[in-house]
């Protein structure tokens, strides 16, 4: 029987040679993650067997977040589980309880696979690479589950202003890879520990109070839902937005970074660009109004192919290579809203067509890519060598 071979290798030489000459450049001031969180974590890690491998505690963390996702998908579809005038069942307060449970796992074990690596001296490119190409894609999971807390209420917002908050959460993540592809330094965001904190301490209320302590409006007209989105939009123009444009500014001033010419340094920024023009004009110019009918599987597919272009950057940035401006997972997705504009009827079944395709080509990407640094490298993906326990 002839064996088909389904890999690719989608790392060139140059791509590994990079990283074989990569060194880790981190910088984190926030002030909950320096004084709370790591002195926890590091008590934490201790109880970790050294001969447990840090991917295993990346990839563990990421499933938490899929189980998240999953739960939510199970008992609030549609996101019409806390709106009272919708026979929709409310989800079960147990149901918020959990979910804060998995997120502080998670966040817990993203924050000791490092530590974790750096006590058994497994520390390298690959674990750094399937780390924060894992966390690109939480990034969907977590701000989608989110939603269902407040969801599709008169106290909260609009589908399409939560596709919208979903786009602020990916831009920002997308700037911080940006600013290291340009400074060679990973300025960690505040608001990354902020999220995570918050995000577990409204689902615990919400197990304990209900979804309705969200159902409150404001002087001048404003909800939960809308606080929610000002404070996200806010905290991106305050401390992301102009923080990475300083940094990558002070690199060029000082010359510590890459010193890319300006279209070069722009370069990574095409793709996102492009994605966001196509989903963006696919959602808005929706004879069939597809926001509506589905929103859940626009978020997903927006956020699997959002992962797709991050972990490319990612690589880029750690190999020091020249970033792809349009990876090819951009047309057919472009050609796909195409098709849905001229048959509206067909909107729907083109997105979830879209959809599975994302998940399996970048299930795929993912796969092959850490298949290839494992072999380049002579390691395993789960498995710390006999040397190094």
């Amino acid at each position: 029987m002839t064996r088909i071979n389904l890999e690719v290798k989608y790392l060139t030489q140059e791509h590994l040679t990079g990283f074989e000459n990569y060194k880790y450049s981190c910088l984190d001031t926030s002030p909950l993650s320096i004084y709370i969180m790591h002195p926890f974590w590091n008590k934490v890690v201790e109880f970790c067997p050294k001969w447990v491998a840090p991917n295993v505690l990346t990839f563990s963390g990421f499933l938490f977040t899929v189980f998240n996702f999953l739960m939510f998908s199970y008992y609030d579809y549609y996101f019409y589980a806390s709106s009272d005038d919708h026979p929709e069942p409310p989800i079960p307060t147990w149901i918020y309880a959990f979910g804060a449970f998995n997120i502080f796992m998670a966040y817990t074990l993203d924050g000791i696979d490092g530590k974790q690596a750096r006590r058994t001296q497994t520390s390298g490119p690959l674990g750094e690479l399937f780390d924060h190409g894992l966390d690109s894609w939480t990034a969907m999971l977590i701000t989608v589950c989110m939603y269902s807390v407040f969801g599709r209420t008169e106290h909260s917002v609009s589908p399409l202003r939560m596709y919208f908050i979903l786009w602020n959460v990916f831009i920002n993540f997308y700037l911080s890879h940006w600013e290291k592809y340009n400074t060679g330094v990973l300025f960690l965001p505040w608001g990354y520990d902020v999220s995570m904190v918050a995000t577990i301490l409204v689902f615990l209320l919400t197990s304990f109070a209900g979804h309705e302590v969200w159902k409150f409006d404001l002087p001048g007209g404003m909800t939960a839902g809308t606080v929610f989105e000002v404070l996200l939009y806010a905290s991106a123009l305050v401390s992301n937005l102009p923080v990475v444009l300083w940094n990558i500014y002070k690199s060029y001033r000082d010359k510590t970074g890459k010193n890319r010419t300006l279209v070069e340094a722009l370069r990574p920024l095409v793709s996102l660009g492009v994605f966001f023009t196509i989903t963006t004009f696919w959602v808005t110019h929706s004879r069939s109004d597809i926001i509506e009918m589905d929103p859940r599987i626009i978020f997903f597919a927006s956020g699997t192919i959002f992962s797709n272009i991050s972990c490319r950057l990612i690589v880029a940035q750690m190999s020091n290579t020249r970033c792809e401006l349009v990876p090819w997972i951009l047309l057919p997705v472009g050609g796909a809203a195409v098709f849905s504009y001229v048959m509206p009827q067909h909107a729907l079944a083109t997105m979830y067509v879209v959809a599975l395709a994302s998940l399996l080509a970048h299930v795929h990407y993912g796969t092959c890519v850490v298949r290839q640094m494992c072999h380049h490298f002579r390691i395993k993906t789960f498995r710390i060598r006999e040397h190094s326990e």
